[in-house]
């Protein structure tokens, strides 16, 4: 009888040790689903992951499509359900919804990202001190030229210029544009506000009281903007991103502001162009500051596993992948690494004078409000007036 217990107990030891071995090696395999965007992000994820998994076997990363402006929202909804991504990509604009809502974790060993990555993407990821998130592109936008047209020692060095040149150019070509931009989007005409250090919601963009988009250098910068209509004599809803990028595509624009995604489209199209800082602003001597945007890619407070989506997320970052992402995507690295390419160096220098879209709450009330005022603006509107209307609606004022 005893040593049928013995048997039975041995039996029982070695069942569990089983179950206990192979609940182990199950754990051991790791699965961090990514959130992303298609058209050349989701091809970069894929990739990065086969690579990754290389020297990490135990660990598979599952690729889903959402797209860039919905993974905020979703990840508020499906983080807290438990079938939330582990690591999604965002905005920089949306760090401050995203940390107050309690849905990423803070960058693991900062100061090691830090000194990798740019200063401007440093800057953008930061809240109240705190980095969040891990930076894999930046972008800004600049000033292309068709060479066509204009030779690079001819490419206006002020938007005073510009519009001279531009004038002269429509009226030799009665067909074709001297310049072509979106007025009616905010993410442009924000650089028409910036003279003098003037910047929205202040100097780190953290007011929340001062928008200053009505300041009175706004004021004064959208009043040139507005006199920028005598070069393009358009309205506003016949300039949206889509004409103008196909204007230029097309060889019909002589120069075009917009960013590096557009630079594959333009090469495709046969466009012999190339690209240089913003023009100055009236009184001022350096390249007009526009917005400058970080793409992160954030883990999750709702991720199983934050140690390994931390690692991948690092590894997004080394000089492999951000060489692979430029191949890709076309976007500009988040780290200093040289990439082959003849515009970047004109991307560089614009980003010099870039400063981060802010990401407090109140960003999320300025896109609608600004890109109206733009368009009735450039239609003719008041200026004053609008800008205190853009200024009301996303401060209460």
């Amino acid at each position: 009888m005893k040593k049928i217990l013995t048997m039975a107990m041995v039996l029982v030891a070695a069942v569990f040790s089983f179950t206990a071995c192979s609940k182990k090696a199950n754990d051991g395999k790791i699965t961090l689903t990514v959130w992303e965007s298609t058209n050349g992000p989701d091809e970069f994820i894929k990739k990065a992951g086969e690579i990754y998994t290389q020297s990490h076997p135990n660990i598979t990363i599952k690729y889903v499509n959402v797209e860039l402006g919905d993974a905020v929202g979703q990840i508020a909804l499906d983080g807290p359900a438990g079938k939330g991504a582990d690591i999604f990509a965002a905005p920089n604009d949306r760090l401050s919804s995203l940390v107050t809502g309690g849905h990423v974790l803070q960058t693991k060993n900062p100061d090691e990202v830090k000194k990798l990555a740019l200063a401007a993407c440093v800057k953008a990821l930061t809240s109240d001190g705190t980095m969040y998130g891990y930076p894999v592109s930046a972008e800004t936008y600049a000033l292309f030229y068709n060479k066509a047209y204009i030779k690079e020692n001819e490419v206006p060095k002020t938007w005073t210029d510009l519009a001279t040149w531009a004038k002269k150019f429509n009226v030799a070509n009665p067909s074709k544009y001297g310049f072509v931009m979106n007025v009616g989007e905010g993410y442009y005409t924000i650089i028409f506000t910036t003279a003098k250090g003037n910047r929205l919601f202040g100097a780190d963009g953290t007011d929340r009281v001062h928008s200053n988009i009505n300041s009175n250098d706004s004021i004064k910068g959208m009043k040139f903007f507005q006199s920028l209509r005598g070069a393009l004599n358009v309205p506003a809803a016949d300039l949206d991103t889509a004409s103008v990028d196909g204007a230029f595509q097309a060889g019909n624009a002589a120069m075009h502001i917009t960013g590096l995604w557009n630079v594959v489209p333009f090469e495709k199209a046969g466009i012999d162009f190339g690209v240089a800082p913003l023009p100055a602003l009236p009184e001022n001597n350096e390249p007009a500051a526009s917005f400058s945007g970080t793409r992160a890619m954030f883990v999750s407070a709702y991720t199983d596993h934050p140690d390994e989506a931390n690692d991948f997320a690092r590894f997004l970052m080394s000089e492999e992948m951000q060489k692979l992402r430029f191949e890709l995507t076309g976007a500009l690295p988040s780290i200093n690494v040289k990439v082959d390419s003849p515009y970047i160096d004109g991307f560089l220098k614009q980003l010099d004078y870039a400063f981060p879209m802010p990401s407090i709450p109140e960003m999320a009330m300025y896109w609608e409000a600004m890109n109206n005022a733009s368009k009735n603006i450039w239609d003719g509107a008041d200026v004053k007036a609008e800008l205190d209307a853009c200024n009301a609606s996303i401060v209460g004022k």
